[in-house]
């Protein structure tokens, strides 16, 4: 069974290679979706973010808090982030949530940007559909389908949903710092820019050669990013298979998998639950998010600190058989530090996935599995890590699959 795991963990990393290839090849389309979208950005405009929720999430953060000092905030709003809202308009109309949510938040300077893994997704087409009607930019992220139009449409060529979904956190990352690159654009030559630090092109020439600057920079990142996680799969192929066999007998023998991390990483690990609780065509596995409940979280940072809101949910909810999963890009998130080692204390599988040389986490106690992703950039860490927990993910249905008990014919 290690060695058909073991197999399967390889092909894995192999199959997200060409996806992102192709994808470097509508480097162009996506710098011109980032200037038009800095255009609105720069006329007063808002970005909107509707679709796959925990993409959507991660686009709003992305834009409303930057990652790199001295980048300004700019006005994103998740539709997918108020429950209620979305709840109630889903129980009346579920294909027109979107559109109902535009047609009445939406101003005609502004961007609504749809994300799409599969051909299912009729809300997001019309979401897509009542934003062109109120004279709004359309930018589509879509999995390889037709039917969903959009003045922008990039496209991530895959038939499989996690593989779609990796392609589009690249491309969300980097529609982030072109946008950036082109509403800063007239600050070029000012040793004071960030944007140098990402784009060094900046410093000189004028917008036509930003643009054509931008285009081979794109390219060149999303090269990157595939040498980068070609490089984590070989690294941490051996561990990736022991991990997943570890969390497999945790399942079987009933435990949950919750997971927590901040920000961006939050996001991650909502994308980790729903991997896990609701796959497409796959049996469930029960997983929780502690970043879900805000009002549990509020409650705790605002009462107790802000550092304890996942070790005191844990000290709750969590059993001995359990999974605890902690994500931090840095390593050194002190809530998620705090989460992993009372989950050590309370008896649970830990599982720790960081950047750059692993930080605190690295040296923390009782962490049982670590996966570092050796990159000084948040964003591709990032994308290596979904990755990472896309392949545990796979592994141990594989294991849970090969060990089930055949049913009679």
């Amino acid at each position: 069974m290690t060695l058909s795991v073991g197999s399967l963990v390889a092909d894995a990393f192999e199959r997200r290679v060409a996806p992102l290839e192709d994808l470097a090849g509508q480097a162009e389309a996506l710098t011109l979706a980032a200037q038009e979208i800095a255009e609105r950005f720069a006329a007063g405009g808002r970005l909107l973010v509707f679709g796959a929720a925990t993409d959507a999430q991660h686009v709003a953060v992305e834009f409303l808090h930057p990652v790199i000092v001295g980048k300004p905030a700019l006005p994103a709003i998740s539709l997918v982030a108020d429950i209620a809202t979305l709840t109630q308009l889903g129980h009346e109309a579920p294909q027109d949530v979107f559109a109902r949510q535009l047609g009445v938040l939406g101003r005609p300077q502004d961007i609504a940007l749809g994300i799409s893994r599969d051909a299912g997704t009729e809300d997001v087409r019309r979401g897509l559909v009542a934003a062109a009607a109120r004279g709004m930019l359309t930018v589509g992220l879509l999995g390889d389908h037709i039917g969903v139009q959009a003045r922008h449409a990039l496209v991530v060529r895959s038939d499989d949903p996690l593989v779609v979904k990796e392609g589009h956190v690249s491309t969300y990352h980097l529609l982030w710092e072109l946008v950036h690159v082109f509403l800063e654009d007239r600050r070029a030559g000012r040793s004071d820019d960030p944007a140098l630090a990402l784009y060094p092109f900046l410093a000189g020439g004028g917008s036509d050669d930003v643009v054509a600057s931008t285009v081979a920079s794109s390219r060149a990142k999303l090269g990157d990013v595939v040498a980068l996680r070609a490089a984590v799969g070989a690294a941490e192929h051996d561990r990736l298979v022991a991990c997943a066999a570890a969390m497999t007998d945790r399942f079987q023998d009933g435990g949950t998998l919750l997971a927590f991390g901040n920000g961006g990483s939050s996001t991650d690990t909502q994308d980790v639950v729903q991997a896990f609780l609701a796959p497409v065509r796959q049996p469930a596995l029960p997983a929780l998010c502690l970043t879900n409940d805000v009002a549990v979280v509020t409650a705790l940072s605002n009462d107790v600190s802000f550092e304890v809101i996942f070790a005191r949910q844990l000290a709750a909810l969590a059993r001995p058989g359990d999974v605890a999963l902690g994500i931090s890009t840095s390593g050194g998130s002190a809530n998620v530090l705090a989460g992993l080692s009372a989950a050590a204390e309370l008896g649970l599988l830990t599982v720790g996935l960081a950047g750059n040389e692993g930080g605190a986490m690295r040296a923390l106690p009782g962490l049982e599995h670590l996966f570092v992703v050796p990159s000084s950039s948040v964003h591709r860490i990032q994308e290596v890590q979904t990755t990472l927990y896309h392949v545990l993910w796979e592994a141990v249905r594989a294991q849970l699959a090969s060990s089930a008990p055949a049913t009679a014919s």
